[in-house]
Formats: structure tokens, C-alpha cells, sequence
């Protein structure tokens, strides 16, 4: 009986036993996992439109990541007068459409759960917590990484001289890139 089951073929495909081609093909998927959150991050970057947005800056500090800011973005509470009659509920994923404002950082105008509804330029986010007049919205960006010991300067500022730069594709995708100080660039936060 050993002798028949000695003679019959592998079902297992030849590369396969290689190990090396194994641990290439093992290789090959974990570099490609690593690439979907990259390669998304530079589509924002390169497509999107840039935007200054006001902010609220307070300073924390990681162990691991060091310095960074945590914003919070003047359009993170929005008057429900926005929201043009739209049915929003917690949870929803909402589009705020911006325009530039009279002063350099652009202003929510409308509050749609259609992109469509929400004009040429829109941030898409999440309704965190609604009240009787106001909508809190989390778009995913509150933090902004800086060098070891540059966050207490941030910290220390007006925070009417501080500014958030951020790129917003046409589908409402957002991420920082630029904090801004009166004007100028601080620090860059774009990986291309």
C-alpha cells in the first residue's frame, strides 16, 4: 500500500514547490496590501483640489510618532440650516460643499447626503452627533504630524494665523498637506 501511495503525482502545482517561489509569492501580496492605502493617498494628493481650511490646533505629543497637532476644523460643527431639508441621521455619510469665503479659508454652504446636491466642491464625512441646530461632522482629518518640538510652536499661536491646506477629490476624499501660518508654509504633510 505505501508503494502505490509513494508513486502517485503531486496535486500541489510545481512552483509551488519551491519554497522560495512561495515566499516570493507571499512577498509579492503583502507589499501589494501595503500599497492600497498609499496609492489611495496619492490620488487625493494628486487630483484633488487644495483648499485652506480654518482650525483649532491643541498640542499633544505621541511616544512613537512624536510631535503632531490636533485639529479641529471650524466645519466640524455646522448649522442644520445647511442641510437644505435633507433627512440626516448619525451615522450617515454627508457631502458639505464649499465655497470661498471672504477671507482666505473656504465655507460651508450646503449639506447634502447626494453628492450630486452639494456643488463643485465637496468634503464627504460622517455625522457624529446631531442636535437641534447643529451637526457635528468627523472627515476623517485630526491630526497633523510635525518635528520633535515644533508642535508647542503651533500651540502658542493665534489660532486665527493658522491655517489647514488640504486636497478635496471630486468624489469628497480629503487629507492634510500643508498647515499654513499667516500665510506661509510651516509644515508639509504631503508623502509625493
Amino acid at each position: 500500500m505505501s508503494d502505490v501511495a509513494g508513486t502517485l503525482p503531486s496535486t500541489r502545482p510545481s512552483f509551488l514547490r519551491l519554497p522560495y517561489l512561495r515566499w516570493g509569492l507571499v512577498a509579492i501580496i503583502q507589499l501589494f496590501l501595503i500599497a492600497i492605502p498609499l496609492a489611495d493617498r496619492f490620488d487625493v494628493q494628486r487630483n484633488g483640489q487644495v483648499v485652506p481650511l480654518e482650525l483649532v490646533p491643541v498640542d499633544p505629543r505621541d511616544l512613537l510618532r512624536g510631535d503632531y497637532v490636533i485639529i479641529n476644523l471650524a466645519i466640524n460643527t455646522l448649522s442644520k440650516d445647511l442641510s437644505e431639508g435633507d433627512k440626516i441621521a448619525v451615522g450617515d455619510k454627508i457631502f458639505v460643499g464649499l465655497q470661498a469665503g471672504a477671507g482666505k479659508a473656504v465655507q460651508p454652504v450646503v449639506v447634502s447626503v447626494e453628492r450630486d446636491n452639494a456643488g463643485d466642491l465637496a468634503m464627504s464625512g460622517t455625522v457624529r452627533s446631531l442636535t437641534e441646530n447643529e451637526i457635528r461632522v468627523d472627515y476623517g482629518i485630526d491630526a497633523f504630524f510635525l518635528p520633535e518640538g515644533e508642535g508647542r510652536i503651533i500651540e502658542r499661536l493665534d489660532t486665527s494665523r493658522v491655517l489647514l491646506e488640504i486636497a478635496v477629490t471630486e468624489d469628497g476624499r480629503s487629507l492634510p498637506l500643508t498647515l499654513l501660518v499667516d500665510g506661509k508654509a510651516f509644515q508639509s504633510d504631503a508623502a509625493f
